[in-house]
């Protein structure tokens, strides 16, 4: 138990003292040098220079000749000489503790970065000067190693000379702008203070910048921060000398990753970055596109963000319910949903951490593709079915309850609907609700479709009076078509017997009707058909040899 505690003491105060140190850093003033240069211990005598390209192999070291013999207490740190209040630069400090014995005439000193080449320096001491030291801890200090923010330095001590296996080598970090007294002085830590005033109505910012480099033209721009700043529009240039260190950036949308970057006109410039909209996520659920043609659903974030897109029906109440299977994560690349069915109440969920947002591009129903249409009739509901594609259905019935929420489904049939060729719903319809869900796509909203309650007190009554107004339709209109052709038969019989009377009357007054033959002349009448018979009369002309001299007389009755 004593050896927990023991750990976690260490522990914590690993933890305060890594913290304090990373605090110290960022607020700690560098050590100032007017120049740089190499300082001995008092006596001894150095003289420095370049190290050899190619230096000579190592010795084999003298009887008990080691690293930690010959060298102790060696440090490196960073320090800093100006030539003006934004004109420092930064310089590897190196002081090294060592044994002075005969066979040690100096010490060599080797630093290495990365990508660059090996840079030495040669401190020698003169003979009579390591003779009188000799046996002595000496010191050895030097300044002139160039060194950048940030930057990690390999440093290599070895004896002169050079003893194999007496070597100390260690490596060492600069530290980086983000230490106060470097973005004040360092010109390649300097970026300039932006402060900004956001004006939402006109979509613009309002940017100051203070503390730039001086003597150096500034620029700022509106990029998003995706990985790298990727500029949205012009760079606005502030002149070096201008009194108004100021300028005005419009933006279309306050996105999270929106930011401002500023930058001195200076190669390698480092750029500061603040970014007004951080908190703004809701900015980001827009852009959701529908393809009619593929009927597919996409979406395309802005900005890098770890979110998850699900597809839901939102209800009456406003809750959305997630779609089965209807679910991915996004933080960078486009989402798509394929087979899609365009419908008011399907929506988008986007989820990021604990908050949701719900965004339904369906809800004016622009690509709405199929609907239930209701028509009222003498308070009957005439129910179709119309699509503006061909498509599936599965249509089915239920009958809510008084205080229930629910509404179990007592009928189910799958119906094919042609492309603007609406179908009638056969059955009992009144008081019911129809269930609706479209078959042919991957992702769909079931829609509960309820009908209004029809005027009968009670729906079987009313749905039989329906049906037998229908039945008696069907009784009536044949029998109205018989009694028609009854009376017209009737009337043509009555008809053709009053030209048979006619005709007889004729035959029995004197002349012939059809053929008249007389003995004594020959006399042949024949009776005339005229336009008149089709209106049931008949035409006989007058014949002298019959005997009657009157105008041909009109039979009709």
């Amino acid at each position: 138990m004593g050896n927990m505690f023991l750990w976690v003491a260490l522990l914590m105060s690993h933890c305060f003292w890594g913290l304090s140190g990373a605090a110290a850093e960022q607020s700690s003033e560098l050590e100032r040098i007017e120049k740089c240069g190499t300082r001995c211990s008092q006596g001894l005598h150095c003289r420095t220079k370049p190290g050899a390209w190619f230096p000579p192999p190592c010795q084999d070291p003298a009887q008990g000749l080691n690293s930690s013999s010959v060298f102790a207490n060696i440090s490196l740190s960073t320090v800093m000489s100006c030539e003006g209040r934004q004109k420092c630069s930064l310089h590897l400090q190196i002081k090294t503790a060592v044994h002075l014995t005969e066979s040690i005439h100096g010490v060599s000193i080797c630093t290495v970065t990365a990508g660059m080449m090996s840079n030495c320096q040669v401190f020698t001491f003169t003979k009579a000067s390591r003779g009188r030291m000799s046996g002595r801890k000496v010191e050895v200090e030097n300044n002139c190693f160039d060194i950048s923010p940030s930057q990690r330095v390999q440093v290599t001590v070895k004896t002169v000379p050079s003893y194999c296996g007496v070597t100390w080598t260690s490596t060492y970090e600069a530290p980086g702008c983000i230490n106060k007294d470097l973005r004040r002085h360092v010109p390649e830590c300097i970026t300039g203070k932006l402060s900004y005033d956001v004006k939402p109505e006109r979509k613009e910012l309002s940017v100051r910048v203070t503390d730039m480099l001086e003597d150096h033209d500034y620029f700022l721009r509106l990029c998003r921060n995706n990985f790298i700043c990727k500029g949205t529009g012009a760079e606005t240039k502030i002149k070096k000398g201008d009194p108004v260190m100021s300028a005005t950036l419009p933006y279309s949308r306050p996105l999270p990753c929106l930011c401002i970057e500023g930058w001195s006109l200076l190669t390698d410039a480092p750029r500061v970055q603040v970014c007004p909209f951080k908190d703004r996520l809701e900015e980001l659920w827009f852009g959701i596109n529908f393809d009619p043609l593929e009927e597919t659903l996409s979406w395309e974030p802005q900005c890098q963000v770890s979110a998850v897109v699900a597809l839901c029906q939102k209800g009456e109440d406003g809750v959305c319910l997630d779609l089965p299977h209807a679910s991915q994560k996004v933080s960078r690349e486009k989402i798509t949903f394929a087979k899609v069915d365009p419908h008011p109440q399907l929506c988008m969920k986007f989820t990021a951490g604990p908050q949701s947002w719900v965004k339904c591009p369906f809800a004016d129903a622009t690509f709405k593709a199929w609907e239930v249409v209701v028509t009222r009739q003498q308070g009957q509901e005439d129910v179709k079915m119309l699509s503006r594609i061909t498509a599936t259905f599965s249509v089915g019935q239920c009958v809510k309850s008084e205080g229930s929420t629910g509404c179990p489904i007592t009928d189910t049939h799958t119906m094919h609907v042609e492309k603007n060729k609406p179908v009638n719903l056969e059955g009992e319809m009144c008081n019911s609700c129809l269930v609706v869900k479209r078959l042919d796509v991957k992702f769909a909203a079931t829609v509960i479709h309820c009908l209004e309650q029809c005027q009968s007190s009670s729906p079987p009554s009313a749905g039989f009076s329906r049906r037998a107004s229908l039945d008696w339709t069907w009784v009536v209109v044949p029998a109205s078509v018989c009694l028609s052709g009854i009376i017209i038969i009737t009337l043509l019989l009555n008809l053709l017997l009053t030209v048979y009377q006619r005709r007889k009357q004729n035959m029995n007054g004197g002349c012939i009707s059809e053929k008249q033959i007389d003995p004594a002349f020959d006399c042949v009448v024949p009776v005339l058909p005229t336009k008149s018979a089709l209106h049931g009369g008949v035409l006989v002309p007058d014949s002298p040899q019959c005997g009657n001299n009157e105008k041909a007389n009109l039979i009709s009755d």
